[in-house]
């Protein structure tokens, strides 16, 4: 083998490593306590920058939820788990883009109140229970710690997807999320079909969630 067959050689090898110790990157899956924690420190940031006009100004919220939150939240899941499943499997794929949507608009609203009264609270997150390696779904539990009253126990429910962790629940003391949207979605399915909800949560979306 010449010296040009070795430098070619060499650098098919160099490239396959370092092709294989990417894919490893990639696979390895991400601390989801980091993961939430770098999500709240963000929020939190823009939350004081903005504080002063967050209650007169609720497309900045949106805004905020929109760019922040909503990237790390499967839509996807919470779309099928919210929704019975007679119902989510026998929609058709434009009756699924069109949910999702809908549902993406419905819980940022939802809680954009709460991110417009933000008052210099704080987030502790704790270590996932039993860790977090081969699992596919985990819960983190977290307190918002507040200057004016204790802690609110919030714990997050997460599903791994590729490498990252994508929000699909969260329980705020007690209460979970979806199943509050589940009770709710259940009562209007019963009046209606799939459709009549789609009307229904359009009509609330445009008046802004009131």
């Amino acid at each position: 083998m010449n010296k040009i067959q070795q430098y070619v050689s060499f650098r098919v090898i160099a490239v396959l490593i370092c092709a294989l110790l990417g894919m490893q990157s990639i696979m390895a899956a991400s601390d989801p306590v980091n993961e939430l924690s770098s999500i709240a420190d963000q929020l939190i940031a823009k939350l004081k920058e903005n504080k002063t006009s967050l209650k007169d100004n609720p497309q900045l919220v949106y805004s905020l939820a929109n760019r922040i939150i909503v990237p790390h939240a499967d839509i996807a899941e919470m779309s099928k788990r919210v929704l019975p499943p007679q119902i989510w499997n026998n929609a058709t794929a434009s009756q699924h883009k069109q949910f999702q949507s809908e549902f993406t608009t419905l819980l940022v609203h939802t809680y954009a109140s709460a991110l417009a009264n933000y008052q210099d609270q704080t987030v502790k997150f704790y270590p996932v229970r039993g860790g977090y390696q081969n699992k596919t779904t985990v819960q983190v539990d977290s307190a918002i710690e507040r200057p004016d009253g204790p802690p609110i126990s919030v714990n997050y429910r997460l599903i791994l997807k590729g490498s990252d962790w994508r929000l699909y629940d969260l329980n705020v003391e007690g209460v979970s999320m979806l199943e509050s949207f589940r009770s709710q979605f259940a009562d209007q399915l019963s009046q209606g079909n799939m459709d009549d909800l789609l009307k229904q949560l359009a009509s609330h979306n445009t008046q802004g969630g009131e």
